[in-house]
């Protein structure tokens, strides 16, 4: 018996609409020409803020800039749109397509494609919840800096005092890196020095968890409201930035140096490997929360389109979010080597006085004057005489006061808001960024929650009938696993999470969704059944890219990522309170241990879904064949139809 093609709009029997109102727990509109598995968004502008709001995230603010600028300025930019046009986009169609043919959630859409595959939904379900628990941490954190921005002058301005006396952690750092590590998260030397819990921390975490219950307590009735705000709200933020920052001086020096093409890079397979992988990431791919979004769509809404429209307003938010954050780095650096000039070219001048300098070796500009010297003329003098003169200079370099904390939450956290406080009405423009880090990870976050609640409702009659406890009771179990985060080492825990807990799991979750759809349903056939749904068949390109380039693609990332786990031990950043600085340290047995169980736990719904699919058919031997898990009633009338000349459907 040959499979069944994904479920049409003219297919209206009362079995199909039976089954599906009682797994979704909603009513059917009176007069739908469609099955009722979802409500369905009230406009394409909803549907559009949810899927940008989801793909956007901070991602796009704190690690597409720093990539960029350490692999190649512009060239890394042409080289992101090549794998985003060849991987990236495919990828995400696909999932678009499944979500809004199927209409169900990632659960559904993988258990109707590929019994024998129905764990890969349940594998994404608990890589959303793996990320929800520490995603939500990091929103906690923006509401901690958020309330402390209504102050002038801002808390982190300045090094605290201990009598007459500054607190020798805060003179040997900085003070916004002393507030971060010691104020704001009060952080042990090491991820094995367990600590008290953090009380600030956990008043935040709580409140980033009320937040999104409440957004999502109708569903995306209710989310989507907030996202009118959340999703759009950023970039308002990063245009008032950008215009703010043009006007700083050294901004263009910043841009210049993010920018600037290095097209030699192309040769280095790591530069590629880090632009995949950023491309998966990006997009949200694997998570299961683009299927279960577009499942809300008409079943004629042009997907294809979608998948390029939000992909490069994906891609132009990181180049808005780049020239942003390098703009304000730039401004923030010339500070800095403005600094570091004046103090060095001050000791030469009173060594020269003294006579410990002699007059062939002093700089031909004027060291004695106030104004600014470039930082050019500066460098070009210090690799000439800098090691001949008997005085402890250093090279003020701008491009490595620009690397410094450019990463993560050194570059939101430490960087920036350093930046920030140097700007007439700091205040101001603290509380704006933390507030845009804020909505930029609620939208992500309401995301991430449907791509649990959307399958699992899906999946479960009772679950349906009770989706506001599950959504409540999904957000009190995430808060009270994330009080791990509020340790005084819960920020290494958050690392960890981030770096392992979804990497791996989310690549095979993808390759399986990418072979299920291309060699077990076959390509052929998925591009029947969207010729069906929109009655245009799109390129036959799709079937290559599916079936090789983007299978093998996903194949190499997931070969090459777990050899580096294996080869090269994991390490993380810990900050060390004696000397006030960073170092990387290996992470214990034990650290390592959990890793393997998360990475084993998201992971383990395949082999069980796979098992469970083998003993199913042992059980009823009359069901031979995988096409006879689907239910006859969904059959297609195109599929009658056309069944003499068109079998592969």
């Amino acid at each position: 018996m040959e499979k069944q093609p994904l479920p049409a709009d003219d297919d209206k029997t009362e079995t199909v609409e039976s089954e599906v109102d009682a797994l979704t727990g909603e009513e059917r509109p009176q007069g739908s020409s469609e099955p009722a598995a979802r409500a369905g968004w009230n406009s394409k502008i909803e549907y559009f803020l949810a899927q940008v709001g989801f793909s956007v995230g901070l991602g796009n603010v704190w690690r597409f800039p720093y990539l960029c600028h350490q692999n190649g300025g512009g060239a890394f930019l042409l080289l992101y749109v090549l794998l985003l046009l060849v991987l990236g986009i495919p990828l995400f169609f696909l999932e678009l397509a499944a979500g809004q043919a199927i209409r169900q959630g990632s659960i559904g859409v993988w258990k109707y494609i590929s019994p024998k595959l129905a764990g890969i939904g349940y594998s994404s379900c608990v890589v959303c919840f793996f990320v929800a628990l520490y995603y939500n941490v990091i929103l906690a954190w923006s509401l901690f800096y958020l309330g402390n921005s209504f102050q002038y002058p801002l808390p982190w301005e300045q090094c605290p005092k201990q009598g007459n006396i500054t607190v020798k952690e805060c003179e040997r750092s900085s003070p916004t890196s002393y507030f971060w590590f010691r104020k704001a998260l009060d952080t042990t030397d090491s991820i094995d020095e367990v600590g008290s819990f953090n009380t600030n921390m956990i008043c935040c975490l709580l409140a980033a968890w009320t937040i999104v219950c409440l957004g999502m307590f109708k569903g995306i009735k209710s989310s989507v409201k907030v996202m009118y705000f959340s999703s759009i709200f950023p970039y308002v933020v990063l245009i008032c930035f950008l215009v703010r920052g043009f006007m700083l001086e050294g901004a263009m020096d910043g841009i210049i140096y993010m920018f600037y093409p290095k097209l030699e890079i192309w040769a280095d397979l790591q530069v590629w490997l880090q632009a995949a992988t950023q491309v998966f990431f990006a997009l949200g791919l694997g998570f299961g929360s683009i299927i279960a979004y577009s499942s809300y769509n008409p079943k004629n809404n042009n997907c294809h389109r979608d998948a390029f429209t939000v992909s490069f307003i994906n891609f132009l938010t990181s180049v808005l979010a780049s020239l942003v954050v390098f703009a304000v780095l730039g401004f923030h650096a010339k500070v800095k080597v403005d600094a570091c000039i004046a103090s060095n070219l001050k000791q030469l001048s009173e060594r020269y006085q003294h006579g410990f300098i002699d007059q062939t070796q002093m700089p031909t500009f004027n060291s004695s004057d106030s104004s600014p010297v470039a930082a050019e003329v500066y460098s070009s003098w210090f690799k000439e005489y800098g090691s001949k003169v008997s005085a402890n200079l250093t090279d003020c370099d701008l491009e490595k006061e620009m690397q410094k904390g450019v990463k993560g939450t050194g570059l939101a956290f430490i960087a920036f808001t350093e930046a920030m406080s140097r700007l007439p009405g700091s205040p101001f423009w603290s509380a704006l960024f933390f507030l845009m880090l804020l909505n930029l990870g609620l939208s992500t976050m309401f995301g991430t929650m449907e791509g649990i609640l959307a399958p699992l409702t899906d999946r479960f009659k009772t679950l349906a009938k009770n989706k506001t406890k599950l959504t409540i009771f999904s957000c009190i179990i995430g808060f009270v696993i994330g009080l791990l985060f509020t340790q005084r080492c819960g920020n290494y825990f958050v690392t960890m999470f981030d770096d392992y807990s979804a990497t791996l799991p989310l690549i095979i979750v993808v390759v399986f969704e990418c072979f299920s759809v291309s060699w077990l349903y076959g390509a052929d056939r998925f591009l029947d059944d969207i010729e069906v749904m929109l009655g245009w068949r799109p390129p036959i390109i799709y079937k290559y890219l599916w079936k090789y380039i983007c299978l093998l693609a996903m194949v190499g990332l997931l070969a090459v990522t777990t050899i580096r786990t294996f080869i090269k031990r994991p390490t993380y950043t810990a900050w060390n309170q004696e000397t006030a600085s960073n170092s990387d340290l290996p992470y214990p047995d034990w650290a390592l241990a959990v890793l393997a169980l998360l990475i084993l736990f998201a992971m383990m719904p395949v082999p069980v879904g796979l098992i469970h699919s083998f003993l199913q058919d042992r059980k009823k031997p009359s069901r031979d064949t995988e096409a006879d898990s689907f239910p006859s009633h969904v059959t297609s009338p195109v599929y009658h139809k056309n069944a003499d000349n068109s079998r592969r459907l």
